[in-house]
């Protein structure tokens, strides 16, 4: 049944698919499967910045920004955030290039940033794989302050990034279409990168996208459920200790702390 699943999946990974199924949620058409998308994913609307009926499309919902104040920062200037609300489904020091263990495959840090010359950055630094669900609030924001030193887009397929799709497909976090921003802070440079998947029409800046963020700044949005995998220099950062793969962060709650090499 498995390799009948994976089979499936390979066959509806086409971008033209997430292509059509984004074209319809950002029709007036889509706003009356919202009240039924809320209720079906258990998505607090009372969260929401505008009233339920305010969203003129699904997408609109999806991508919805959340009320002043509910998302509180950690107040320790040296800690790293969470940029999203999440489940941990990776994390660990990243062992001579490799991250270890992703629901039972490794990946290189080569691979997943598309072979850039600033691999090297992270060959033994640390990262985390936060899944977003449908029921997740889907704005991205800057993990740390600092300033945006390159962005790439890599194209690529939309293969799910739940736990079927991480277990049951080769190398989805590689192989799926992302989005790659490096950001120099403080204490070095940390690499935030942007999974698309099935039924993510696209991974979108805000705009206008400034060059500088302060943590907690607006960096990007996904339209549909995603994941994002966050990666650290060599060096610069100890992870809360009370963290492991299961565990449920919000955005703005520290992951641990950085510090100077």
């Amino acid at each position: 049944m498995k390799p009948l699943f994976r089979l499936l999946t390979e066959l509806s990974s086409r971008k033209w698919i997430s292509r059509i199924t984004g074209a319809f949620a950002k029709s007036e058409a889509s706003r009356l499967l919202i009240p039924r998308f809320a209720k079906s994913y258990g998505i607090r609307i009372d969260d929401a910045e505008k009233a339920i009926a305010e969203y003129r499309t699904l997408n609109e919902f999806f991508t919805r920004r959340l009320k002043p104040g509910l998302r509180p920062f950690d107040n320790n200037p040296d800690a790293l955030f969470s940029p999203v609300d999440s489940l941990i489904t990776g994390m660990g020091p990243i062992q001579a290039g490799t991250l270890l263990g992703i629901k039972g495959q490794d990946y290189t840090v080569e691979e997943l940033l598309n072979r850039s010359p600033r691999t090297v950055n992270y060959r033994n630094g640390f990262y985390f794989v936060l899944y977003l669900s449908p029921t997740d609030y889907h704005r991205i924001h800057a993990p740390a302050t600092g300033t945006i030193v390159e962005k790439e887009h890599v194209k690529g397929k939309v293969y799910p990034v739940n736990d079927f799709g991480l277990r049951q497909m080769k190398r989805v976090l590689s192989r799926n279409e992302r989005l790659i921003t490096y950001i120099n802070h403080e204490y070095g440079e940390i690499a935030v990168v942007k999974v698309g998947a099935m039924n993510v029409s696209s991974i979108r800046y805000v705009d206008p996208l400034p060059d500088r963020l302060e943590r907690g700044d607006d960096l990007a949005y996904f339209e549909f459920g995603s994941t994002v995998v966050l990666l650290t220099e060599n060096n610069i950062f100890e992870p809360r200790t009370d963290l492991s793969v299961g565990s449920k962060v919000k955005m703005g709650e520290s992951l641990g702390t950085l510090r100077s090499k």
